[in-house]
């Protein structure tokens, strides 16, 4: 299990200073890729493959990392008792719960909720930064910001 400081120690951090396989470029999406190293997931497309280096992989892919989540559902929606899990954004056409299924669309986000705040990679800031959800919510413009809870894999 995650604590907060562990996901503090994040904070600031370059995808660079993270990925021990030099997958790092600013050209990419790097959401998914700091939560699969936080998390320890490595699965579907890894920064290993993309990389070539020998540490520890991590899944690039926020829509690889949608259905492995046990539970899914609009982030208002979100069982009070659960207090750690991911949180997704995309426009909510782009989902189907029922089918745990998320599509491969550019305007998708992850995060890393837990204790009431969320760590997620600002591509635009090229960093990890700690938000509400509230702030977290302004992340894309609507409608591409529905929010999604994901049970942790």
């Amino acid at each position: 299990m995650i604590t907060q400081q562990q996901l503090d120690a994040y904070l600031g951090q370059s995808i660079g200073q993270i990925c021990p396989n030099g997958y790092s470029s600013t050209a990419d999406n790097h959401c998914a890729h700091f939560v699969a190293h936080v998390l320890g997931y490595s699965y579907g497309v890894t920064c290993r493959m993309m990389g070539g280096g020998r540490g520890p992989a991590a899944t690039l892919r926020v829509q690889e990392l949608f259905p492995r989540c046990p539970s899914v559902g609009p982030w208002s929606m979100r069982p009070k008792a659960l207090t750690s899990c991911l949180v997704f954004m995309t426009r909510a056409a782009n989902v189907n719960l029922a089918g745990k299924v998320m599509a491969n669309v550019p305007r998708k986000h992850v995060g890393i909720f837990f204790n009431g705040l969320i760590w997620h990679y600002s591509n635009s800031r090229h960093q990890v930064v700690r938000q509400t959800p509230t702030q977290f919510a302004l992340h894309y413009p609507a409608p591409d910001n529905a929010m999604f809870y994901g049970s942790l894999p």
